[in-house]
């Protein structure tokens, strides 16, 4: 098993930054790829960004390209992701997901975080 705690969340006007971390437990997090994903009120969860465990490349939601950076630290087992530039349709609970893949794209993530809120006010 794995358990993810996310943290950062919190109330920011738009343009402004945040930077949530999830930290990992359970199982060798460097061999772990690692996503973030968020929902918004009545919307489906969505993707937003991801980082393979074997070369870090990382992959993006084409709405938050540009704008947020996901990175790991596996010293630490943590994963961060830096928001940029945020608007309101950021406006979502953010999750923490992990799982193995050959890719990014072949990823199961299988654990997932409880969330964190976070509110980009106009």
């Amino acid at each position: 098993q794995v358990q993810l705690v996310e943290s950062g969340g919190g109330l920011m006007q738009a343009g402004g930054s945040l930077r949530l971390s999830c930290a990992a437990s359970g199982r060798p997090f460097s061999r772990l790829s690692l996503g973030w994903f968020r929902q918004a009120p009545g919307k489906e969860r969505e993707f937003a960004a991801a980082i393979s465990w074997s070369d870090s490349s990382t992959n993006y939601a084409d709405s938050v390209k540009g704008r947020f950076t996901i990175s790991r630290d596996n010293a630490k087992n943590t994963v961060y992701l830096q928001m940029n530039s945020l608007k309101p349709e950021d406006t979502a609970v953010y999750y923490c997901a992990a799982g193995y893949g050959a890719s990014l794209l072949r990823t199961v993530y299988t654990y997932w975080g409880q969330g964190t809120q976070v509110t980009v006010s106009s």
